[in-house]
């Protein structure tokens, strides 16, 4: 803090200047508060922010989407806040997110991009872009992941195979307390690599294991209360240390996606495609050759598109695993109807995609485990496209949007008991699966997950393997009552470190 305190000395150095500084601020705040009221209709209410700095002194920046929670139900479910001086529209409840996410998809769709995620993609890849750049990527990376099996019998043979690794290496703790972080993200790393790279990573692999590490640190530190400042101070605290750590794991990512992208170009057929960078490279060859202007077949958009696949496709699918074996071990009675159905259904045989239709208990506990995980609570944050005036209220063009997904995974008129973990909220009362509306792990609309079905396809097959093999228990001496269900503090939210005993039943 000490750059912070020697700028505030000099700022506030002498009568005159703090005076300036207070007549500055009053004067941004009355022009600000001026420009909104002279807009054409009613804008959503909200509290009232001080100058510059908004609403920052009422939000819990470590978590904020409790604190958006809790204004919600005092401004209703459609509502300003203020991020510091950038103004913020938070939609809150089932059936408004829905509304302004599919009917309004358009007007909703497009992405805000914070300084960090700006700093770090610089418009590229498919996470953190719009326009033509965003379009392009997100259509052939659907297309590429298609013809890579995502939802078919090739994708379900690699997630197995990845499942045995796992197995193997759980199986080697000997049932000894282990963290369950590190093989959790290598599978689910090493699945999205078989499908981007044409190959899996060893466990023990230097390079492998940085990948993984750095997308683990980078989207920890990117939803800390340090890089909230930054997003809403970009100019005036560029210089805090997460920053820095965050843009040094990038650089030296993007090094290692360069060369393994480079080997893979070296052995390049242009009659087969091993993998999503292959049809990337074979699609840019094809524009270069034909002189296309203006394409987006860049290497900047290759690496960028990577990238962001591997983080993706990495960090959700294993925390919301990481949750669900946190969920076992903690609620044994649910784990046990688990393994009954799985020994009824499956046996001792390998578990298909095939057999989940028969193991709708199951496909329950999966479903509640990413219910309650609530891992992207307040989704990747979207901006409007044009003017729209929604549920009554004006919102203006360019205006970031939260759509708290917490808030419709925990809608209290949806759901029976939000806050437990009840699987019986995805079964009817024969016992079968039921689908729920309000089930939007995935967000809505034109920004939905693009990996959502392999995602779906991975959960099922990796929790259902690993319920089948092991037990999972505390470590010694902790209860079931003892294990926290804290979340981890993070641009998605993990449990927080913890170890458990996964003992064979084999």
């Amino acid at each position: 803090m000490e750059p912070l305190m020697d700028l505030g000395f000099s700022l506030f150095s002498s009568p005159t200047t703090v005076v300036g500084v207070a007549v500055l601020l009053m004067i941004l705040y009355l022009v600000s508060v001026g420009s909104s009221s002279s807009e054409a209709g009613k804008e959503p209410p909200g509290p009232k922010p001080l100058p510059l700095l908004g609403n920052l002194l009422q939000l819990d920046l470590q978590r904020p989407y409790k604190t958006l929670c809790q204004l919600s139900k005092k401004y209703g479910s459609v509502f300003t806040v203020y991020f510091g001086p950038k103004k913020v529209v938070v939609l809150s409840g089932y059936r408004t997110v829905k509304e302004a996410l599919v009917r309004y998809a358009d007007e909703f769709g497009e992405r805000e991009v914070s300084p960090i995620f700006d700093d770090l993609n610089n418009g590229h890849g498919i996470l953190f872009s719009n326009g033509e750049t965003w379009k392009e990527m997100r259509r052939f990376a659907l297309t590429a992941l298609r013809d890579f099996g995502m939802g078919k019998r090739v994708a379900e043979e690699k997630i197995l195979e990845e499942c045995g690794h796992l197995i193997q290496t759980i199986e080697n703790y000997k049932g000894e307390p282990f963290n369950t972080s590190l093989p959790l993200n290598y599978a689910t790393s090493n699945i999205i690599s078989s499908i981007v790279y044409g190959s899996r990573f060893e466990y023990d692999d230097p390079r492998f294991r940085n990948l993984v590490s750095r997308a683990n640190e980078n989207i920890s530190l990117a939803g800390s209360a340090e890089i909230q400042l930054y997003n809403m101070f970009p100019r005036l605290v560029r210089w805090i240390k997460k920053r820095h750590v965050i843009l040094e794991n990038a650089k030296m990512t993007v090094s290692d996606v360069k060369d393994l992208i480079q080997k893979l170009k070296e052995t390049l057929n242009l009659q087969t495609c091993r993998g999503l960078v292959d049809c990337f490279l074979i699609r840019k060859q094809k524009e270069e050759d034909s002189c296309v202007k203006d394409t987006q077949f860049t290497e900047e958009n290759l690496i960028f598109t990577v990238s962001n696949l591997f983080s993706a496709g990495t960090d959700t699918t294993a925390a919301t695993l990481r949750w669900g074996l946190l969920l076992m071990a903690k609620y044994p009675q649910i784990q046990d109807l688990v393994q009954e159905e799985l020994a009824r259904v499956v046996g001792g045989r390998e578990v298909q995609v095939e057999d989940r239709k028969n193991l709708p208990y199951t496909d329950a506990v999966i479903h509640e485990i990413q219910r309650l995980a609530n891992i992207v609570p307040m989704a990747v944050p979207h901006k409007t496209s044009r003017d729209v005036t929604f549920q009554g209220y004006f919102i203006k063009e360019g205006t970031t949007v939260f759509p708290l997904l917490t808030s419709v995974l925990n809608d209290e008129s949806e759901w029976e008991s939000p806050h437990s973990f009840n699987p019986s909220h995805f079964l009817n009362k024969e016992g079968k699966f039921i689908k729920r509306d309000a089930f939007l792990p995935f967000s809505a609309g034109r920004r939905v997950c693009l990996g959502e079905g392999l995602a779906k396809m991975e959960l099922f097959l990796l929790f259902s393997s690993l319920l089948q093999r092991f037990r999972f228990k505390p470590p010694p001496g902790v209860t079931e009552d003892e294990l926290d269900l804290t979340p981890a503090v993070g641009f998605t939210i993990p449990p927080s470190p913890h170890k458990l005993c996964a003992i064979s039943r084999q």
